[in-house]
């Protein structure tokens, strides 16, 4: 059973042409962009906190822990102004979330690249079906043409296929990011508060 899908494999990616090589490295390449934002996501999960226990800790910055506990004292340590929490807050984004959207960025871009390549494959098929048509009276005709729309068809189906579950895995990351997003401006409305209550000092 399992040779059988070898062999069907082996014998797709032959009839899908050179163009099989660079879709192969570009769907490697969207995937392992996407898993480490994934994997980033995972390690840095505080955004999920439960809602009592990190506004305890914007009152009680000291009983604060972990990732989530950095934050907050960073956010509250020695600031003189709300405008000093304001930028120690828009520092802890930056630090977070551009390193999120440039890699966003870059897996869209290849995301949106792969059924371009396919299409790309469709081109050099349908090439190779007119070719096989413009020498008819060559023996080979019929596997000519048949080999060009194989090549056609396989290449854009693979680019789709690539494509698919790599768009629904950027819109995942897109929701983690704006949950990560709002978390930061929720912690940061409270420490304003508290900094207002004069429950902050300098």
């Amino acid at each position: 059973m399992l040779q059988e899908l070898i062999d069907e494999v082996l014998r797709i990616w032959v009839a899908g042409g050179t163009l099989m090589i660079p879709l192969a490295i570009l769907g490697m390449v969207i995937y392992f962009a996407l898993f480490e934002i994934i994997v980033y996501f995972g390690f840095n999960d505080y955004y999920n906190s439960n809602p009592d226990e990190w506004k305890h800790w914007v009152d009680e910055p000291d009983d604060a822990t972990g990732r989530l506990g950095d934050i907050i004292q960073y956010a509250q340590h020695e600031v003189h102004s709300m405008e000093d929490v304001r930028d120690r807050m828009e520092e802890i984004r930056s630090s977070h979330l551009s390193r999120i959207n440039s890699r966003i960025r870059f897996a869209a871009i290849l995301v949106g690249t792969a059924p371009l390549t396919g299409l790309l494959g469709t081109v050099t098929g349908m090439l190779n079906t007119f070719y096989g048509l413009s020498n008819s009276a060559a023996g080979n005709t019929v596997d000519l043409v048949a080999g060009g729309i194989s090549e056609a068809l396989i290449t854009t189906q693979t680019g789709l296929v690539l494509a698919i579950p790599g768009y629904i895995m950027l819109n995942i990351v897109k929701r983690r990011r704006d949950q990560m997003s709002a978390f930061c401006t929720q912690v940061e409305i409270m420490t304003l508060k508290r900094f207002e209550k004069g429950k902050i000092k300098a």
